[in-house]
């Protein structure tokens, strides 16, 4: 049994779009024990049966089953692939050694993170936005952010998605309690507005059919449709936050990848700071997906209703809900921002940006319409009028290749397939032969071709 894959972990909490778990009442008991007297959280009851990388796990297994000797290529989860630079590695491994020691031993760090790296986040990423480092919390990735910020709101705010997004926005939103129930003949949530993106829109929601809500999850570069949105456009977006009073919280997780002069934080556009929160993360900037290292920025100017400070509440979450992050990791995220670090880091999305543009190339020789690959490492394929479960399936069968169906996005992802740029560039290359051979037989590819 062979396997070329890009990554080795399957992340969880990113859920499909077809059914919903029916109700408790409803719902048998599955567990082997006695059962208490607490009831279920039934907010959970609202999210659907499966969750998109476990589902999209078990049909890889199931195919190398089928074919032991296949060599499966994996471009679907966006884990990164690369040796993290060795100067940030050693950096991490110094610090580690000198816990044995009485001199370098550390216990417990601030929660909002080590102040060094507070201020290198700063200056590194806000020099020329005034972001102070007081504003700056370092966490253990911005997944867990989006969490942490769901606790700050509540379940009595509103909120708007992107359509397709990244589908812990939704998730989370469900658990907390915002979303209200599923809807089978949508494939949407009740409560929640559906901020439709594609090629007829430049990938930007119209914000004049769009209605007012608390909260705003934008992704920027987004993911999975790799658009990176100009400055006019987050000018609007801050425009209509600001209009509605509205809180847009911004994920800028891909913000290197930005290749021209799109905005690669929220805080660039003025007014933005009493309306944004900005998280962001070391994961895809630096390799660090299972060292575990982001941050979230809280601006000082950003008030509730009432007038009282977001950033207060926001800390209390952090000190309340969270011990801080890895010392170690911090360590790295240290070197990561010297000049040598951010040299080599760069290096290394130079590398991803490379294998998007070839799988971007590839996808564009075949006639396809393809989105992303510049400023972003996911690549957006359109197949109209087939179903992105379809696609995948397909793909997988005729390539041993592992995409991820863009349907797991949301309803607005439903013709689409998302390509990882993450993996090696040997692999690269072989995904693009193959592609390539099934397309030159002829045969269309479920209805693209047809």
């Amino acid at each position: 049994m062979n396997k070329l894959s890009a990554c080795s972990s399957m992340a969880c909490g990113i859920s499909l779009q077809p059914k919903m778990v029916l109700a408790s009442l409803r719902v048998r008991k599955q567990g082997n024990g006695r059962c208490t007297n607490v009831p279920r959280n039934v907010n959970f009851e609202k999210l659907q049966n499966n969750y998109l990388f476990p589902e999209i796990s078990k049909r890889e297994l199931q195919h190398l089953e089928k074919y032991p000797n296949a060599k499966v290529i994996s471009l679907g989860i966006g884990d990164t692939t690369e040796p993290i630079p060795e100067q940030i590695s050693l950096s991490m491994a110094n610090y580690a050694h000198a816990l044995s020691t009485a001199d370098g031993y550390r216990g417990y760090g601030a929660e909002q993170g080590n102040q060094a790296l507070r201020k290198a986040i700063a200056e590194t990423f806000y020099k020329d936005v005034a972001v102070k480092d007081t504003e700056v919390f370092v966490s253990d990735g911005s997944q867990c952010d989006i969490s942490r910020l769901q606790l700050l709101l509540g379940s009595k705010v509103t909120i708007a998605v992107q359509d397709p997004s990244f589908p812990g926005y939704i998730d989370s939103s469900v658990i907390i309690g915002q979303a209200g129930n599923f809807q089978d003949k949508t494939g949407k949530y009740q409560n929640i507005e559906y901020m439709q993106l594609g090629p007829q829109n430049n990938f930007f929601p119209d914000l004049t059919v769009t209605p007012r809500t608390d909260i705003i999850f934008f992704c920027s570069p987004n993911n999975p449709t790799g658009h990176a949105a100009t400055r006019k456009q987050l000018q609007h977006l801050v425009e209509f936050a600001r209009d509605n009073g509205s809180i847009i919280i911004f994920d800028s997780a891909y913000a290197a990848y930005i290749s021209d002069d799109s905005p690669k934080s929220i805080f660039e556009i003025p007014g933005a700071k009493e309306v944004a929160i900005e998280i962001s993360s070391f994961s895809k900037f630096a390799g660090f997906t299972g060292v575990r290292l982001g941050w979230t920025v809280v601006p000082e100017e950003l008030l509730f209703s009432g007038g009282f400070p977001v950033i207060h509440d926001f800390n209390r979450i952090v000190c309340t809900c969270f011990n801080g992050a890895s010392n170690i990791a911090q360590a790295g995220g240290l070197a990561c921002l010297s000049p040598e670090g951010f040299q080599a880091i760069c290096a290394v999305i130079d590398y991803y940006k490379e294998n998007a543009k070839i799988l971007v190339d590839t996808f564009a020789s075949l006639g396809l319409e393809v989105y992303g690959g510049v400023s972003a490492p996911y690549v957006w394929v359109h197949f109209p009028g087939s179903k992105s479960w379809n696609i995948f399936a397909e793909i997988l069968e005729k390539t041993h290749i592992i995409t991820v169906p863009g349907s797991g996005f949301g309803p607005g992802g439903a013709e689409y397939i998302r390509i990882s740029a993450f993996g090696k560039r040997k692999h690269i290359i072989e995904a693009s032969w193959r592609l390539e051979k099934l397309f030159s037989k002829g045969k269309p590819l479920c209805n693209c071709l047809k």
